[in-house]
């Protein structure tokens, strides 16, 4: 299988490059971008996926409802159907919320935020994700900080809060 390619962008999405993954995860220097998607129950509870031990990234941390690299030529919108698909087995109608810089020392994403609404019917992505369950907002900022929620979550859900 070859390598995922990722375009490189700068601070307002415009792509200026494409790279390998392993070129891109590693280097803060090189922005990548993201689609995310905050999938809400009708009790405003999140839904959040824990990411498997496999993942090379916030491996068994809790993490946004659905995330993943918007593919070279792809828009962050339809990246965030087909992730919405992927992992979570089901598709919604989606909402555009906002798009932050997400930096660590390992990248740097544009990520593109979106919202759903889907109560149930998940069939998730077993060799991805362990598990799946809604939390509210309170169980989410009481649990922020202590090493159970993936850094990308802390600083999605803190960006989603000030809005």
């Amino acid at each position: 299988m070859s390598e995922e390619l990722l375009e490189i962008v700068n601070e307002q999405g415009v792509v200026t490059g494409v790279a390998p993954r392993s070129k891109i995860h590693g280097n803060p220097a090189l922005i990548h971008r993201v689609a995310h998607v905050l999938v809400f129950n009708r009790k405003g509870e999140i839904l959040l996926q824990k990411r498997s031990m496999n993942k090379d990234v916030a491996p068994g941390r809790w993490d946004t409802s659905v995330g993943g690299h918007v593919d070279p030529g792809e828009s962050p919108e339809a990246a965030a159907i087909r992730e919405m698909k992927e992992e979570l087995g089901v598709e919604a109608a989606l909402d555009f919320l906002h798009s932050y810089k997400h930096s660590n020392p390992y990248e740097t994403e544009l990520v593109y935020t979106f919202r759903a609404v889907i109560e149930s019917g998940f069939d998730f992505n077993r060799e991805e994700i362990e598990e799946i369950r809604f939390w509210s907002l309170d169980e989410i900022t009481n649990t922020a900080g202590k090493q159970v929620l993936s850094d990308n979550f802390e600083h999605e859900i803190a960006t989603y809060l000030k809005k």
